[in-house]
């Protein structure tokens, strides 16, 4: 699974880099894509020089117009589906009146699941939090404050946000008010760099630990003094190159394919995470350990994980029944690969795997032989003085720092 991970977002770094170079003709359509594509990879390996602390200062300034926008883009949708805006045609109050006509799901219970691996494509990257706290000077502290806010952001930017567009945008007539196309084209560059920027964080580290723990060449192991995989990097920026394939007729064929590699794998890397989590709760309480011992624990536990699991099995069998049987076409071998070709390519890796190591260790670990403590990191806080300092603070201070 770590290295469908990683493979997930080394394809992603040149269609999203497409992208900001789609977004940015939308202003200037006389200038080859390919002019923006070399300046975003230019830009992306300049972000690289400075590490974890670029990434990190880059995609909270990138966050920050993301965050203002959508909470403009909320108010907005709440004024224009109340009726607050007039133009030649006046809708008046809107409520929920599109989402009965002409409806809110085409294609019904096909075409809902349908949707599943665009929008896991569009929730990936949530989980790097889990990467990020690898290298966090306090992850003790930092971790449960950062894992709180992906709830919350999940929650307020997209849940709501789709919400919003459902009610005042109808199926058959998708166009934004006036004014509205250049400000969110802006929004739109700017939300792909910083996946961009994300792609190139969460692919490095990825194969760099991969190596480490012996799964992976043994040269992506090295750091810099910086604390930079070089190797690493510039394996993704290699892969960086591959958006300049949209110069040929084919290109856009191929990018199809590209995203193929990665909406589905988010499934399956979910999946293993909330599996991981729920083998490792087993281990530690094989072992003799309490939870007492651990610094952060998951806000709906072990349950929270199996409900995670379910879920996300759920979501692959319903991606491989659309797969087969495409809403409004008929089935196709070349439709079915493309929403469904991470599938094979994880099985793939797991026998490889199996076959390389000669399945050393079975199909799992037992919770007896867990090695749960290598790379543990230790700290001096006492927990207690950090509870006692979160308590302090009003809830809605509590809410607005887990919010923003």
């Amino acid at each position: 699974m770590g290295w469908d991970y990683a493979l997930s977002w080394l394809t992603v770094l040149p269609f999203e880099i497409t992208a900001a170079g789609i977004t940015i003709s939308f202003w200037r359509d006389d200038i080859n894509i390919g002019v923006w594509i070399a300046v975003f990879l230019t830009l992306l390996v300049v972000v690289q020089i400075f590490g974890v602390r670029g990434y990190g200062e880059v995609e909270f300034f990138l966050g920050l117009i993301k965050v203002t926008a959508v909470i403009g883009f909320i108010i907005f949708g709440v004024v224009v589906d109340c009726g607050g805006v007039h133009s030649k045609v006046n809708r008046g109050y809107l409520g929920a009146h599109y989402w009965h006509d002409p409806g809110a799901f085409k294609n019904g219970f096909r075409g809902f699941c349908s949707v599943f691996v665009t929008a896991a494509f569009a929730f990936g990257g949530t989980e790097l939090v889990g990467l990020a706290a690898a290298e966090a000077a306090d992850p003790r502290k930092s971790l449960p404050t950062a894992t709180k806010q992906v709830f919350w952001r999940i929650t307020g930017f997209y849940v709501i946000s789709l919400f919003i567009v459902g009610l005042i945008l109808p199926l058959k007539r998708p166009k934004s008010p006036r004014g509205l196309p250049s400000v969110f084209n802006a929004v739109i560059t700017i939300s792909v760099l910083s996946v961009a920027n994300s792609c190139t964080y969460g692919s490095t580290r990825t194969m760099q630990a991969l190596a480490a723990r012996g799964m992976g060449p043994r040269f992506l192991t090295y750091i810099d003094s910086k604390g930079r995989p070089i190797w690493c990097v510039i394996i993704q920026l290699i892969f960086g190159l591959l958006a300049f394939v949209n110069e040929a007729k084919t290109g856009s064929t191929f990018f199809t394919w590209l995203l193929s590699l990665s909406g589905l794998s988010y499934f399956f890397v979910w999946a293993s995470i909330c599996l991981s989590h729920i083998r490792f709760r087993q281990g530690w309480k094989a072992q003799g350990h309490t939870l007492d011992e651990l610094p952060f624990q998951a806000q709906f536990g072990v349950i929270g994980s199996y409900i995670g699991l379910f879920l996300n099995c759920i979501a692959l069998i319903a991606t491989f029944y659309t797969s087969l049987f495409p809403p409004g076409s008929s089935p196709a071998a070349i439709a079915f690969f493309q929403q469904y070709l991470a599938a094979p390519i994880v099985i793939a890796l797991f026998i490889f795997w199996k076959v390389w190591t000669r399945n050393k260790g079975g199909f799992f670990v037992k919770k007896s032989q867990m090695d749960l403590l290598t790379g543990m990191r230790t700290f001096d806080l006492d927990p207690l003085e950090n509870a006692a300092g979160a308590r302090k603070q009003s809830v809605a201070m509590r809410l607005v720092h887990n919010i923003v």
